[in-house]
């Protein structure tokens, strides 16, 4: 009887120390994909405060709880069995999906571009239009279209995630893609919370009685934060046309038509070298730099596609 059950505890512990060894294995192949994907969250995490500009202090922090259910929604929901099926049933579909997704953010950056400069109205309303929508519209319409380029952003984090298990069971790439994707929605939405209440908090400080030192502090935060926002919003455009150009050259890559990257990385790696001690950070830049070059002119021309695009549904 003793001997048995001894035979059973044995079992026991040799079942826990692979399931020890397999959440180990889990956790650092989920660290090595979010290393990885950096880049992509970076991204986000610029790109997401523009959308709570110009609302009331009270509806930012709401408004952001919306918006990273809506990206757990797509990452858990959507992309991660999506992925999955793919990977086993269809994986030569997944790069052109991610070139579309490309084009989504090379138009949505050239778009947010053309804007500043004036040559192009893009999704502005009309007169009438913007005096007939009340604020919850509003507010669905912005929180629909931060989902939106999330969508775009959490498939690519899924998509190099995905990459880095490719050769474990199905299982294993679940796990994985699941702790990427809670892990790095907390990280994205937990910035962006702070950044864009570091005001109220700058507030608060400056109003404080306790020393010149946190009245100091408050009053350059309070001062700072609109600038600040306004930067995060250029990087966030800024961003999308770099990814965007920079999915479609990895893209093109793996379909066989290599030139073009090959093209960007030889000048970005002869830059570098030029550039002696800081060459690796240059040649990023410049890696970044012509990839967003790319995808700023490619956004451009999606333009006026776009326009007669709509132009047709409409008369349609």
């Amino acid at each position: 009887m003793s001997s048995g059950l001894l035979a059973l505890l044995d079992d026991v512990a040799a079942l826990a120390k692979v399931a020890a060894a397999s959440l180990d294995d889990v956790a650092a192949q989920a660290t090595k994909a979010g290393a990885k994907a950096a880049g992509i969250v970076i991204d986000d995490a610029a790109v997401t405060p523009r959308y709570v500009v110009g609302f009331a202090a009270q509806r930012e922090l709401p408004i952001i709880g919306k918006i990273a259910l809506g990206s757990l929604k797509n990452k858990l929901l959507f992309l991660l069995p999506g992925a999955l099926a793919l990977s086993y049933f269809a994986p030569w579909v997944i790069t052109p999906l991610l070139m579309l997704g490309g084009l989504y953010l090379c138009y949505e950056g050239a778009e947010k571009v053309a804007e500043a400069a004036g040559f192009h109205h893009g999704h502005e309303k009309s007169g009438d239009d913007a005096e007939a929508m009340d604020a919850a519209t509003f507010e669905a319409e912005k929180i629909a279209g931060a989902i939106a380029t999330d969508f775009i952003l959490s498939a690519e984090i899924m998509a190099i995630a995905l990459s880095t298990v490719a050769g474990s069971s199905m299982m294993t790439q679940a796990a994985v893609l699941v702790v990427v994707g809670l892990g790095l929605t907390v990280v994205v939405y937990g910035a962006v919370a702070i950044i864009v209440k570091a005001d109220d908090v700058g507030y608060a400080l400056a109003k404080d009685h306790r020393g010149p030192v946190a009245r100091a502090v408050g009053r350059a935060l309070v001062l700072g934060m609109p600038k600040v926002l306004a930067l995060l919003s250029l990087v966030g455009t800024a961003a999308m046309v770099w990814v965007g150009g920079g999915i479609l050259l990895h893209g093109a890559e793996t379909l066989g038509f290599g030139g073009p990257a090959h093209w960007a990385h030889d000048i970005a790696a002869a830059t570098g070298r030029l550039a002696g001690a800081l060459g690796g950070v240059i040649e990023w830049l410049v890696g970044a730099g012509l990839s967003g070059v790319l995808g700023l002119l490619v956004g451009a021309a999606l333009i006026p596609l776009v326009g007669v695009a709509k132009k047709l549904r409409g008369a349609g």
